[in-house]
């Protein structure tokens, strides 16, 4: 009997193995879960991990890890919308996330039909000097989304989108252009809008190039429908070089314009909210400059 019990000890002490994950100190899976949640590349890449273990939960919550995810690991899908995909935003907000103040702020406004809030993260965002953001509240601006027509603030517009169009937001530069161009929003300068489109452009046609290269796609040329753009199987395409009458493959298009295109698109947005989104493809779409 004592033999037996002594054998069953030495087959106990073989089969248990240390664990070293819970030796290693919290600031240190902190940081490894805050490196996690900026470079993941969809939500359940940050999703999956922190819900491994108990550990993981309580830590993914820590306010260095959801300040610093990123826009794709906070890019969830229209169809998976939820009170909980929202808490989330709510707490990288909460813990000082610009991308999630931007993200939230354009659902809140454009989806939840929340304007007033959404405005608010949006302008948490452009404080921090977000682009996407300034050049968001530059468009509301010039929609005068939620107010009379006649109430259309251009020329702060101008400014969002100057500022937005001087940190690199290639939409804003473009914007930009244009505004100097037509005199909207500004004095009419036109020899300084066509140069600022020219700019544009080359900052566009060397993002989707180097683009492209990443993805290892053949099609660099395609052709345009009447909208300016089509799907295919490279991606979304966008109208680049429209202005000189061209169009190449698109840009990466942000998490929450892909958000906002399947929201209307399955039809939970309303009419007048959907034309607001328009307005400015319209204008980026218009006759080539001479």
């Amino acid at each position: 009997m004592a033999l037996r019990k002594k054998q069953k000890t030495c087959v106990e002490t073989i089969t248990e193995k240390p664990d070293h994950f819970d030796g290693l100190p919290d600031d240190l899976v902190v940081f490894v879960l805050a490196k996690l949640s900026a470079s993941a590349s969809r939500p359940s890449d940050f999703i999956n991990t922190i819900v491994t273990c108990k550990r993981l939960n309580r830590l993914g919550k820590h306010q260095l890890v959801l300040s610093k995810a990123g826009s794709k690991a906070l890019g969830v899908k229209a169809n998976n919308w939820s009170d909980s995909a929202h808490r989330f935003l709510v707490r990288c907000v909460v813990a000082g996330n610009t991308e999630a103040c931007y993200t939230l702020g354009m659902i809140r406004f454009y989806c939840l039909q929340n304007r007033a809030s959404g405005m608010s993260l949006m302008a948490k965002a452009a404080v921090k000097s977000h682009p996407s953001a300034l050049y968001s509240l530059a468009v509301i601006q010039f929609n005068g989304s939620g107010v009379a027509k006649n109430q259309k603030n251009l020329s702060s517009g101008f400014t969002l989108c100057a500022r937005a169009a001087f940190l690199g937001h290639v939409d804003a530069i473009r914007e930009l252009g244009h505004c100097l161009l037509d005199g909207y929003g500004v004095v009419q300068d036109i020899p300084k809008g066509r140069q600022i489109l020219i700019e544009a452009n080359a900052r566009e046609f060397m993002l989707t190039l180097s683009a492209m290269m990443k993805r290892q796609q053949q099609p660099m040329f395609h052709q345009c429908d009447q909208f300016g753009c089509f799907n295919s199987s490279a991606g979304p395409d966008c109208p680049l070089l429209s202005d000189f009458g061209y169009n190449v493959g698109g840009l990466e298009v942000h998490p929450v314009n892909t958000f906002l295109r399947e929201w209307f698109g399955s039809g939970k947005g309303v009419g007048p909210w959907i034309k607001e989104l328009l307005v400015y493809r319209v204008r980026s779409t218009r006759d080539p400059i001479a």
